[in-house]
């Protein structure tokens, strides 16, 4: 008789063993999200009705602010392989975003709103890697993919929460914007403390040598052949997936109401959040690379409805497939880093990709507002299902890498 392997035993199976602490991790990316989000909704308005910005000022602080989590990754990363502790540097991290979120209802003038989004973007860069790390150290092999598609999972369903709450309450509020971020105080500290006492950090895995200098040269070459092969992979997919924000102005230019507008990112944002984790329970008992793979061809779907819909309700199926696109890539992604790092460098492999896919959502961000201002927003669509195309071609070669580095190493999960 032929016994399955307990990976292939069905997604109820593998969600029920997966540890608590990814659970608790979950729920701690949730409520930030939460917290966040409802503030972040607000913000650019509050920026300009209540302290009288402008739109360059708003750029700056963004684009500050962005630059600043890209580049703390990659030291926090770093940082954590160094000293052998992701946890801490994770807890720091959450706790800088929490303790940040009580100066936006208390800011006087736009400097200290500055100042708050600073802090709250280097609590984010802090966080990011580390903890996609600690991630990839508590989950067992065999559960890795449905362990990152359920912490991205929840952390989406922070995503729509918050900006449905600010909509909530700025309505229970009578659009009182230092009320709603009051309350958005609330789960960030929830988020800290959950960090703090109910994330454990597992023990250091036996035989693994001590990192003096992580982004050394040296050190960076022995990330492999395979990582750096994702990285590449995962900066052209980027350039193919633009900032949300064309998917707001491609259904307002079809007619949504201003009053309307957040629901596009709350639509696809329940697609990803409902499609995150089956895909990433999925992934753990067939080709990660062919799943990859459907999620491109879903990305290159949903921009040929954008691209050519006439209508809201063609432009509403592109969204959700959007989200769906991003449900099936984004937590792959995080799980083939860790199946091509080596262990001891899964923070440096976290910060460098982050900083990479980072810089390309800026560059594809501003590739996208120049196509849709100069040929208009067709361009801009088919321009991201041509990368989406070229994508699926270098996931060929990142195959062979993955399957011969398994073969080589037979205990360490992979793309199969």
């Amino acid at each position: 008789m032929t016994v399955r392997p307990r990976a292939a035993r069905g997604q109820d199976a593998a969600w029920r063993r997966i540890p608590p602490g990814i659970w608790a991790l979950g729920f701690v990316s949730m409520l930030m999200d939460i917290s966040s989000e409802m503030i972040h909704a607000l913000f650019p308005v509050y920026l300009v009705v209540g302290l009288g910005a402008t739109a360059l000022t708003i750029g700056i602080i963004e684009g500050i602010a962005e630059a600043t989590a890209s580049i703390t990754k990659i030291f926090s990363g770093a940082l954590s392989d160094r000293i052998g502790r992701r946890k801490e540097l994770a807890a720091l991290g959450y706790g800088l975003a929490a303790v940040s979120k009580p100066i936006f209802p208390l800011a006087p003038s736009v400097g200290w709103l500055v100042t708050a989004r600073f802090v709250d973007r280097i609590g984010k860069g802090i966080r990011g890697a580390p903890r996609d790390a600690l991630v990839a150290d508590m989950s067992p092999p065999e559960l890795r993919g449905a362990s990152f598609g359920l912490r991205q999972s929840l952390d989406t369903v922070g995503a729509f929460l918050g900006p449905l709450l600010a909509i909530g309450l700025m309505w229970l509020f009578a659009d009182d914007f230092g009320s709603v971020f009051w309350v958005a105080v609330i789960p960030a500290f929830l988020a800290f403390g959950l960090i703090v006492f109910a994330v454990h950090e597992p023990k250091r895995q036996e035989g693994l040598r001590q990192v003096r200098n992580p982004l050394s040269r040296r050190e960076l070459a022995l990330l492999g052949t395979a990582y750096w092969l994702v990285v590449a992979v995962a900066a052209v997919f980027t350039l193919a997936r633009f900032s949300e924000a064309f998917l707001i102005l491609r259904a307002q230019g079809a007619g949504l109401p201003l009053m309307l507008v957040p629901a596009v990112l709350v639509v696809m944002n329940v697609a990803y959040a409902l499609s995150a984790y089956p895909v990433g329970a999925l992934s753990d008992r067939m080709d990660r690379i062919t799943i990859l793979v459907v999620g491109l061809v879903l990305l290159i779907a949903a921009d040929l409805l954008l691209a050519f819909a006439p209508g809201l309700i063609g432009i509403a199926c592109g969204v959700v497939l959007w989200g769906l696109h991003m449900g099936f890539t984004q937590g792959l992604l995080a799980t083939l880093v860790a199946d091509a790092a080596p262990a001891e460098l899964r923070g440096t492999a976290y910060g460098m990709f982050n900083l990479v896919t980072g810089i390309a959502l800026l560059a594809a961000s501003v590739i996208a507002g120049a196509l849709w201002d100069s040929v208009g927003p067709q361009a801009t669509f088919l321009a991201g299902a041509g990368l989406a195309l070229a994508t699926i071609c270098g996931l060929l070669p990142l195959r062979r890498r993955l399957r011969r580095d398994a073969a080589q190493s037979p205990g360490q999960a992979s793309a199969r």
